[in-house]
């Protein structure tokens, strides 16, 4: 069952999971990633859900991993660090890059570290105007992990993704727009509205479609276009399997707006 750290609210398809450490910015311990894991991977497979919608309360998003909380320390043997990473932060991205829903990450103030790449893992970014993006690692002498060195270059570009990484400054939101990473930055009052209505729109779309298409694309970044191409082809055979399909295309002889089920 989720703990008071991560809540959990489900309504008309829009599941909510907000990291409430409002005292240290959202940092998240391992029990809180192992759980937002399961979280994720519930709502994957819940055909009641239809959309994810991330956020975090108080001052901070995600702090990244809590590494006060015996994320680091204590005595090692080689191995240890290399299974920490595969079978927990890695993991968690992994979470949401195979999530079957469309999740929304709605940025509401520092996102450090494992908390960058939570949010760049995300469909969609949705950042308040004070949110901040830190590749924080380099300040802390260490390699980014949580899937940065992999997300960052296929959203920006290699020389951008150095940049950030090399030097660890903050990143506003506005700069986060218009590198690429953010879709909109929106006033701090507006930010819970703004992904309300996204996940609103999301959640009465096609959602089998939009799995298979959030499926091809994340695909496309590692592969050939023959293999793109037949990949999509294949999609589009499932696809027209679906009753969402049906529906779409008989709405349209009809002339009537569709009713999309989820199904």
């Amino acid at each position: 069952m989720p703990g008071p750290r991560i809540r959990v609210t489900t309504e008309n398809g829009v599941t909510h999971l907000t990291l409430d450490r409002p005292e240290a910015l959202g940092a998240l311990t391992p029990d809180m990633r192992d759980q937002l894991i399961a979280l994720l991977t519930e709502a994957s497979a819940d055909p009641g859900v239809r959309v994810v919608v991330l956020g975090g309360t108080g001052r901070g998003f995600c702090a990244g991993a809590d590494l006060r909380g015996g994320a680091v320390g204590g005595e090692r043997v080689a191995g240890d660090v290399a299974r920490t990473l595969r079978l927990g932060a890695q993991r968690l991205i992994g979470a949401v890059l195979d999530c079957e829903k469309p999740v929304i990450a709605a940025v509401n103030g520092t996102a450090a570290g494992l908390g960058a790449h939570l949010a760049f893992a995300c469909d969609l970014v949705l950042a308040a105007e004070s949110a901040r993006f830190i590749e924080v690692f380099v300040r802390r002498g260490l390699v980014p992990d949580g899937g940065g060195a992999y997300l960052l270059p296929r959203l920006i570009g290699p020389q951008r993704a150095k940049e950030l990484m090399f030097f660890g400054d903050a990143l506003t939101a506005a700069d986060a727009e218009r590198l690429g990473l953010v879709n909109r930055v929106v006033p701090d009052g507006e930010l819970g509205r703004t992904a309300a209505e996204w996940a609103a729109r999301l959640a009465v779309a096609p959602t089998r479609a939009l799995a298979l298409t959030k499926q091809l694309i994340n695909a496309s970044l590692d592969t050939d276009r023959p293999t793109a191409f037949a990949a999509e082809a294949s999609a589009q055979e499932i696809n027209m399997t679906t009753e969402d399909a049906r529906e779409g295309l008989t709405s349209f002889t009809e002339r009537r707006k569709p009713t999309y089920r989820g199904r």
